[in-house]
């Protein structure tokens, strides 16, 4: 069975079409740590522009070290989407970091553009290691110097308009 998807397919002859301009794996110990950082995290990129030719997202890992938080940053007009694989991190956001939530291991977490943020390895014996995604091919980070954070920050639980508060 053929699929015609309207893609220009004069190429399609060439043997060699998808060797390099085709599927990419990049094995976890050969990550770029040539990244954006920000204090109290190691970020490391595999998918960018730079490494593979990406042109609409940048994906890496992060870890935090046990106890650990990170300071203050967003990342621009990107969106991010951050995936817990071990640990238990909790999110601090807003103007005053006023505003707060935890995800453990198989949770996703997305942060919108330019909202303040602060991650919190919230683990004492592990450190937090997670997956980003973010909507561009390059590593955006401002970190931010001037925020004094609130003491008790709100719990926020979200619920999307289609399911119902536990």
């Amino acid at each position: 069975m053929t699929h015609d998807h309207g893609h220009d397919h004069e190429h399609d002859h060439a043997p060699d079409r998808w060797k390099h301009d085709g599927v990419r794996v990049i094995k976890g110990d050969k990550l770029d740590s040539n990244t954006a950082q920000t204090p109290g995290m190691f970020r490391q990129a595999a998918i960018n522009h730079a490494r593979v030719g990406a042109q609409k997202i940048w994906a890496g890992t992060v870890s935090i070290e046990p106890n650990a938080k990170t300071g203050v940053h967003h990342h621009g007009a990107l969106e991010s989407v951050i995936y817990v694989v071990r640990g238990r991190a909790r999110m601090r956001w807003g103007e005053r970091l006023e505003y707060v939530a935890e995800a453990e291991p198989g949770d996703f977490i997305f942060v919108p553009p330019y909202v303040p943020h602060q991650e919190i390895n919230a683990n004492p014996d592990e450190p937090l290691e997670c997956v980003l995604v973010r909507s561009d091919n390059e590593a955006v980070v401002v970190n931010i110097t001037d925020v004094d954070p609130v003491e008790k920050p709100e719990a926020v639980y979200w619920v999307d308009p289609i399911h119902k508060a536990p």
